[in-house]
């Protein structure tokens, strides 16, 4: 009999401790809801999940650093992604547990609809890459090289079968739908992620726990421009901002209106540095890194919660390039707790791209954390352009023949430096002659001119429906381009050979 009544309290106090453990929200699900499908591991592992019973402090994560592991990343709520050449020594710290990432939570739930498509593939930071590509090609992938791509990370082509067996590996860290144009080479512009104190934020992870709620159920944030870019004019740079904010607003229960003091609780902190700038993320200057930005509170504490860091060494600009909207969108959806999307053409994609409005991806992700907004849903907005870049490398077109150099005067006075050279090109559809077109055809085609001040190099153009492609000629170009039935938002960008460029877009709905 007291067998029999002490199985039932064993069972309730099992019970109620997993019930006290921080939920570990992945976007294959939360960790330990359901039973992960385990499989075959491929060498010894050396990247473990930490989870403790409340949020690991500055302490915690010098014991551990201490003890040999590496802290890699923070994982909401209370968690740790860390690596360590053995297992790890957890011995007399508050651990709830200490095992590999299964691999059925490296897959990105978009895949299994899917049967085939290029993948973009993420390595945990510590991970060397020329080892991975020996990996993924022992696989059958194939590795499509864009030179743009974020540190630790490369985008395959292969087949859908060796899935389950490419996120055995164990330097793997998620695997999700690689865009169109990662897919073609086209350059593009990468953020890491959410940042918190303890580290960067996987791309398994689904989003945090957002900004508390007042007594009402509201959420009422202020924003606060510390600097500006001084890059493009002062009053456009804090309008585009403004700009971005306010698109989140539109569609969850939550307010941003401005602060009057930098570091003030619930406060988004905006500013614009270079280098090394008080956090431990300095910025790489031009071409790298476009920005960062802190989770809210929690995890982060304040005053450093929500803030968002752009690096202001890079070319910022309206429309064209790094331009400065899209950036910050994506940025400020960071800040209100929202992680990476699996979906290209999404705002929160982990490569930016030239963007109009959210769409019905990030809109969800908000009104999951904070709820919908009282008022009509405005539409959502057409499928984003293709990723600005800052220092994109664009195919080159044919050298012209060489110019015959005059011969020099008898004295020649040597030249001034050469500027470097920021103008956009320019770029026109003229044919079709409306941005909106409906048709039954399979194709289309597209034609028009670009220029600039010294020559362009390329024309490139992106379709949301997967394709992309580079335009016959460049000073007038042309591309006959597939429709899929619905709506097919073609986007043209023309580039030059300092990097710069423009884009126009035009939306087919094929009947």
């Amino acid at each position: 009999m007291k067998i029999l009544k002490w199985i039932p309290v064993a069972v309730f106090l099992m019970v109620s401790c997993a019930w006290a453990q921080p939920v570990i929200h992945l976007k294959a699900g939360a960790l330990g809801a359901r039973r992960a499908k385990i499989l075959p591991r491929h060498g010894r592992a050396t990247h473990f999940l930490l989870r403790f019973p409340t949020e690991p402090g500055p302490g915690m994560r010098r014991e551990l650093e201490r003890r040999g592991m590496t802290v890699l990343q923070y994982v909401p709520d209370a968690a740790l992604m860390v690596a360590s050449a053995a297992a790890p020594d957890v011995e007399g710290l508050e651990v709830l547990s200490a095992t590999p990432l299964d691999a059925s939570y490296k897959i990105s739930p978009l895949l299994a609809d899917q049967v085939s498509g290029p993948l973009l593939v993420v390595f945990y930071a510590d991970v060397d890459m020329a080892a991975a590509r020996v990996e993924v090609r022992a696989l059958g992938f194939d590795v499509l090289e864009n030179p743009s791509l974020l540190p630790g990370q490369l985008v395959l082509s292969g087949a859908y079968s060796a899935l389950e067996a490419l996120a055995g590996y164990d330097d793997v860290s998620y695997i999700m739908p690689a865009s169109a144009d990662l897919a073609a080479g086209i350059p593009v512009a990468g953020c890491a992620g959410a940042v918190t104190e303890a580290g960067p934020v996987g791309d398994y992870v689904l989003v945090s726990s957002g900004w508390p709620k007042d007594a009402g159920g509201n959420v009422a944030l202020h924003y606060f421009i510390r600097s500006l870019t001084t890059k493009m004019d002062a009053a456009t740079a804090q309008s585009e901002i403004e700009r971005a904010l306010r698109q989140w607003t539109l569609y969850a229960n939550l307010t941003l209106s401005p602060g009057q003091q930098q570091g003030a609780a619930r406060t988004v902190d905006i500013l614009f540095a270079s280098g090394a700038h008080g956090d431990a993320y300095p910025f790489d200057g031009p071409g790298g890194v476009l920005a960062h930005t802190f989770y809210p509170n929690p995890p982060n504490s304040e005053p450093i919660a929500g803030d968002m860091h752009l690096d202001a060494d890079e070319p910022w600009h309206t429309g064209t390039n790094v331009d400065l909207y899209s950036v910050a969108l994506h940025e400020a959806g960071h800040a209100l707790g929202l992680g990476h999307s699996d979906r290209p053409g999404a705002v929160m994609y982990p490569y930016y791209h030239l963007s109009t409005g959210l769409t019905d991806d990030d809109i969800a992700g908000i009104r999951a954390l904070y709820g919908s907004t009282a008022t009509p849903t405005p539409a959502p907005a057409p499928a984003p352009a293709p990723a600005p870049t800052p220092t994109p490398t664009p195919t080159p077109a044919p050298t012209p023949a060489p110019t015959p150099t005059p011969a020099p005067a008898p004295t020649p006075t040597p030249a001034p430096p050469a500027k470097a050279d920021t103008t956009p090109p320019s770029l026109q559809i003229t044919s079709p002659g409306f941005t909106i077109v409906s048709t039954s055809a399979s194709t289309i085609a597209i034609s028009g001119t670009a220029s600039d001040n010294v020559a362009v190099t390329a024309v490139k153009w992106t379709n949301s429906t997967g394709s992309a492609g580079v335009a016959a000629g460049t000073a007038s170009w042309s591309a006959s381009i597939a429709l899929l039935v619905g709506t097919n938002a073609i986007t043209v960008r023309a580039y030059d050979a300092a990097g710069n460029s423009a884009w126009r877009a035009v939306t087919v709905v094929r009947r």
